[in-house]
This record gives C-alpha cells, sequence and structure tokens, in this order.
C-alpha cells in the first residue's frame, strides 16, 4: 500500500539535504540515528519519506540486510489504522502552524512503527496467497458420524485434519462434540479466533468489557453450545469433550490429531494488527484464510511466553468456570476428561503482548519473507 509520503525535498537548505544523506545511508544498510546524522545529500525523489518510515528501515538494518526491494517497500508504505499520519523529520523542515510537528525518528514509540510494518506484511501476506488445499480422501460409508463445537482453537483444526481424511462432520444420528479446556485458555482462544475472523480490539480492551457485562465469549459458551445442541437432537447425544486424548476415539480415528497450536502473546497481537489491515485488501472469508493458513503457522513457530489472563480477571474467570462446571453437570451431559480441566489453571505466560514485542517480531517476518522472496528471483 502506497501513500504520498512527507517533507518539502523541493526546498534546498542545509536541513533537507542532510535529511537525503540519511535516506540515502540507510537505503545502503546504515544504521546511525537520526539525531546522530549530519552529511548532506543529494535528492533522491520529489518528497521525503516520513519519520516512520525511515526509522521502521533502520530497525530493519538493524536486524538483517533487507535487499533495496524492501527498503523501497518500507519508504513508500502508509501508516494505516489510527495514528499521527506521516511525519517530517525534526531539523529537516520548518514546523508548520497547521498539522503534527516534526519529530526526531528515534524517539517515536514502536506503535508509530508496527503501523508501517503490518501495512507492508498485509501485502506480503496476500501476495504468498494460501497453501494449496489437501485433496480429501474418499470418505467412508461405515465413518463414525459426528459434529464439532465448542472452542473453536480445539474443533477447527480437528473438523479440517477429519475433512482431510475423508471423514468430515455430519450425518444422521451424530453425536454432537462439544470440546474445552481450562476456561483462562478458552479466554485467550476466543480473542485469538475472533481477531482471525473478523477483528478484535486490544486484548485488555475486549477482556475488560467481557467481565464488565460478565458473559462468556459466544464461541467458549459450552454451556450454550451444549443447550443449542441438546434442543435440536436431543441431549442424549451431547457429549462434553475435556480431554483431549479421548477426541480420536470419538471422531472414528486411530491417529491422532492436531493439538491446537499457541502463539506467543506478541505473535498473537500482530495477527490482530495485520487482520486490521487486511480487512482492507480482502474479503472477510479470504482473510481468515490468509491469516490461518499463511501468517499463524509462521508465526507458531516463533517461541514467546503465551498469553494469560491478568491478575485483576482471574477470580472472575474462576467463578464463570465453576459456574460452567455446575450447568453441564445439572444438565446430566456425558463427560469425556475430569469437569475440573474447565477451571483455571496456572500456567507461565504474560497479561498484556509489548509494543516492542510486536514490533521485533514483525521486523523478524520481513527480514525473513524478503530473504524467501530473493531466493525464489535467483531460482526464476
Amino acid at each position: 500500500m502506497t501513500a504520498p509520503v512527507t517533507g518539502h525535498a523541493h526546498e534546498d537548505t542545509p536541513g533537507v539535504r542532510r535529511a537525503w544523506g540519511w535516506v540515502a545511508h540507510l537505503r545502503e544498510g546504515g544504521t546511525t540515528p537520526w539525531c546522530d546524522w549530519s552529511v548532506e545529500g543529494e535528492a533522491r525523489g520529489r518528497v521525503l519519506p516520513g519519520a516512520q518510515q525511515l526509522e521502521l528501515l533502520r530497525r530493519l538494518n538493524l536486524a538483517g540486510d533487507p535487499t533495496p526491494r524492501l527498503a523501497q517497500r518500507v519508504l513508500e508504505a502508509s501508516a494505516p489504522g489510527r495514528g499521527r499520519p506521516d511525519l517530517e523529520l525534526e531539523g529537516a523542515v520548518e514546523r508548520l502552524a497547521f498539522g503534527p510537528p516534526p519529530v526526531d525518528p528515534g524517539i517515536l514509540p514502536d506503535d508509530e512503527l508496527i503501523r508501517v510494518a503490518t501495512g507492508v506484511l498485509a501485502d506480503d501476506v496476500v501476495a504468498a496467497g494460501v497453501p494449496e488445499p489437501r485433496r480429501p480422501r474418499v470418505q467412508w460409508p461405515w465413518r463414525a458420524r459426528y459434529r464439532l463445537v465448542g472452542d473453536p482453537a480445539i474443533a477447527r483444526p480437528a473438523r479440517e485434519e477429519m475433512t482431510a481424511r475423508g471423514r468430515p462432520p455430519g450425518g444422521r444420528g451424530a453425536l454432537v462434540l462439544v470440546v474445552g479446556t481450562d476456561l483462562g485458555r478458552m479466554m485467550v482462544d476466543a480473542w485469538t479466533t475472533r481477531s482471525l475472523d473478523e477483528g478484535a480490539p486490544r486484548w485488555r480492551d475486549w477482556l475488560d468489557s467481557i467481565v464488565q457485562r460478565d458473559v462468556v465469549p459466544p464461541r467458549v459458551d459450552l454451556v450454550a453450545a451444549a443447550r443449542t445442541w441438546a434442543d435440536r437432537v436431543g441431549p442424549g447425544r451431547v457429549r462434553i469433550v475435556l480431554d483431549q486424548s479421548a477426541l480420536p476415539g470419538l471422531v472414528g480415528t486411530r491417529r491422532p490429531l492436531p493439538s491446537p497450536p499457541e502463539l506467543s502473546a506478541d505473535a498473537t497481537d500482530l495477527v490482530r494488527r495485520v487482520a486490521a489491515v487486511l480487512g482492507l485488501l480482502v474479503v472477510p472469508h479470504q482473510r481468515t484464510a490468509l491469516l490461518s493458513e499463511n501468517l499463524r503457522p509462521r508465526l507458531a513457530a516463533m517461541s514467546g511466553p503465551p498469553l494469560v489472563v491478568p491478575p485483576e480477571h482471574e477470580e472472575w474467570v474462576r467463578r464463570r468456570a465453576e459456574r460452567m462446571r455446575r450447568a453441564l453437570q445439572r444438565d446430566g451431559y456425558a463427560v469425556h476428561g475430569d469437569p475440573d480441566a474447565l477451571l483455571p489453571r496456572d500456567r507461565s505466560g504474560v497479561p498484556d503482548p509489548s509494543d516492542a514485542g510486536v514490533l521485533a517480531l514483525a521486523v523478524r517476518l520481513l527480514l525473513d519473507g524478503d530473504r524467501i522472496e530473493g531466493k525464489r528471483e535467483e531460482t526464476a
């Protein structure tokens, strides 16, 4: 995505010449901060790139060796989403009576650089597309009939895997398997899935709203899911599955099913931010596929502490988990696993993503994608 950049390159002043000298330095892989730069250079365009774009390029240079192609894309990128427009360099141009003042790029908050990085990443994700779907095997007429609902982080990959094996869900007399785990993890799963499917607010904002309304997110409300299906097929055909090792047998396979991938807190937030940009580029079902099958697997391979419920909401999650456990037991469904598995567990993790961590992941993805594209061009 390209947007007009800032600056007054037509002005031949020491400040503008200094700025062009810094642009050339960064294009050549330099890492000197703007505040320490003094060498002048010749204009290389109509206007100067914005401060956010220039600082992001400097961070890329610090982290790796971006190609001229990636450098050009970053310098031409816009900063989507809410935030300040492209900013001019302090000391390069005069401050105007209106609009945001020029800035030292070195003191910009990481969030400003993430906005630029996610725009470039979104273009990369669209260009990469989604992998070719696995060809489903022939369906077995005597297969077990089932439906998988509940926590989408567990149910969705299991459905996709079983479909690829020739055993899709559905059919007359199917058992309805309501899958879940501890509610703390399911809260993270619900937020992550919303980010993938339709976009989501920041983790804290979303969670605060949920707690304030005192409701379990519909995606992981096992009680509501079980009762809905019990009304359709009868409670005797509804199973609550809290032991994931029991799931293969219930869907009629001996082979294990894929474990739900857990992203780091920073990776989860990066997915959310890229999703917001993708919403402007592709239709909703394409966005979900691109994020789930392209971006998410790449981020799942990058280590980092997972997201957990903040301490101030732990008691609320526990109360809601206990209420969920009582309701499921009172309704009399068959349960595979210990009902106490719904109660939140002590897990190591962080209660908030960090902008610094999100930016570091974005920079790493940009450089990795740049290397892959370079190799592809070499072999073309």
